[in-house]
Formats: structure tokens, sequence, C-alpha cells
């Protein structure tokens, strides 16, 4: 199985946040490949600079690599692929994030629980 973590995912991933329970560690574990994409880089360098968060967005980048993780670039087709999607959550960075999931095709790992409407492509952890 292979996974693109949604944002939140990626920062208790690398953080080691209890937001992120033993059994979600472990699923996330068990994958053959675990993505994080551009886009959760940008959606972090953006809330961080609007101060909504407090991250280091070089140190949150290469972490991906040194956690193991797999870096996942945005193409034009997973931004086209954005039109596609059903208009069950508005967030642009989820929708890109669906997109790519779905594109490549990975399973799209959030706590989200409104995202569960995109069907069995993802999966609700917390």
């Amino acid at each position: 199985m292979r996974l693109l973590l949604d944002t939140h995912i990626f920062l208790w991933t690398v953080s080691g946040d209890v937001r992120l329970k033993q059994p979600a560690r472990k699923f996330i574990s068990r994958a053959e490949a675990v993505y994080v994409s551009a886009v959760s880089i940008w959606e972090i360098a953006i809330k961080a600079r609007l101060g909504k968060i407090d991250a280091d967005v070089d140190a949150l980048s290469a972490a991906i690599e040194d956690s193991g993780l797999i870096k996942l670039p945005v193409l034009i087709e997973h931004a086209a692929a954005v039109a596609r999607l059903p208009l069950h959550h508005t967030d642009p960075f989820d929708r890109l994030l669906l997109a790519q999931a779905f594109s490549v095709p990975l399973r799209f790992i959030t706590a989200d629980r409104a995202l569960a409407a995109y069907g069995p492509g993802v999966e609700v952890l917390a």
C-alpha cells in the first residue's frame, strides 16, 4: 500500500505529536511507500507566514527525506484533476492533495472526517 499524508498527518508524524495515535502510526509504518506532497510544504509556508502555525518550513522540508518519506511534486495533471473532484470540500490545499492521491494513485491519509466523502481512496486516521 502506498500513502499520501495530509498536511496535519505529516506534521504529526515528524513531530511525534500525540494526536497521531499508535494504531495510526503503525498503519503508516507498514506502508510500502509514504509520500508528502509539495502542496503540504506550500500550505505550511502560507500558514506560518500568516501566523496560523509555528513551523520551520526548511526543517520540515528536510524532515521528509530524513524520516524516510518520499517527496511528491505537483504536476499539471494533478492540478487539472481538481476539476473532476466533487465539491464535498472547498479547501484548495485538500482538494489538490486529493487530486494527487487519486491521480497517482495513492491512499490519502487524513484526520479530517469530512474528506471521507471522497470515498474508499481516503483513510481517516486520528
